[in-house]
């Protein structure tokens, strides 16, 4: 198909490909509404060696954070967490809000929780990082001063956010894809009826020479009209003139 061919499929039926994507763009907008939002509050850690020229110490902290992380979905820090918020879940569905990235090249470890209440997902963010900074501290006593692994709250937990539905994205998404579905029903439509010849452009489309001349078609009141002129009943008078007495 040429070009002028896809403007003249797409000039016929355009409107389904606009009343698929619309559909599909609300019903994309109506699911993002009935689903309950969950926010989400990010905390940030940062684990530096107590000596920051001792190399050796820095590539232990790399080794160690995804121990660090272990430690905090542990029962012995979250259990802590969840009685001092005084949340009704266990420790594994606490541990199933939370989200974890150890970042070996920054030396930093995000807390994020998600929850339907924005202020419970920050405080869980906060209370475990809190909570784990205070357990560290701990051990570290026990450790020599030089040779500590410090952990430290980066950046306290950030103002809640939707974390989903993203409504936008999802409308936008439902309408690119239905918007698709209709350039596919186009196509299919226009492809079924490939083999069927209406005008005179189809006609020099197919054969490839100009139409110079065509039959004209008659109306259907038209062809009546003629049909009932033509087959006049042989029984019917004539029509006389009033004046000369002559049939007209």
């Amino acid at each position: 198909m040429q070009l002028q061919d896809y403007a003249r499929v797409l000039l016929k039926r355009g409107w389904i490909i606009v009343v698929i994507a619309l559909i599909g763009a609300g019903s994309a907008y109506g699911f993002s509404k009935l689903q309950t939002p969950i926010y989400r509050s990010i905390v940030t850690l940062s684990a530096v060696p107590a000596r920051p020229s001792d190399y050796g110490q820095t590539l232990a902290i790399k080794n160690l954070l995804l121990n660090y992380v272990q430690q905090m979905e542990s029962p012995g820090i979250t259990q802590p967490v969840i009685d001092k918020l005084q949340l009704d879940i266990t420790p594994d569905q606490f541990t199933s809000h939370l989200n974890f990235n150890a970042d070996e090249s920054t030396l930093l470890i995000t807390i994020e929780a998600r929850d339907p209440n924005p202020a419970v997902a920050a405080k869980m963010a906060q209370t475990l990082a809190e909570t784990f900074v205070a357990a560290h501290n701990q051990s570290n006593l026990q450790v020599d001063q030089v040779d500590r692994i410090l952990v430290t709250i980066l950046r306290n937990a950030s103002s809640p956010d939707i974390f989903s539905p993203k409504t936008a994205i999802n409308t936008l998404a439902g309408g690119v894809l239905g918007a698709l579905i209709g350039v596919i029903i186009v196509f299919a439509l226009e492809w079924l009826e490939s083999d069927i010849v209406r005008t005179t452009e189809d006609v020099e489309r197919y054969i490839g020479v100009t139409v110079l001349g065509s039959i004209p078609t008659i109306g259907e009141k038209e062809s009546e009209a003629r049909t009932a002129r033509a087959v006049r009943p042989s029984h019917a008078k004539p029509t006389v003139c009033p004046h000369c007495g002559q049939p007209i």
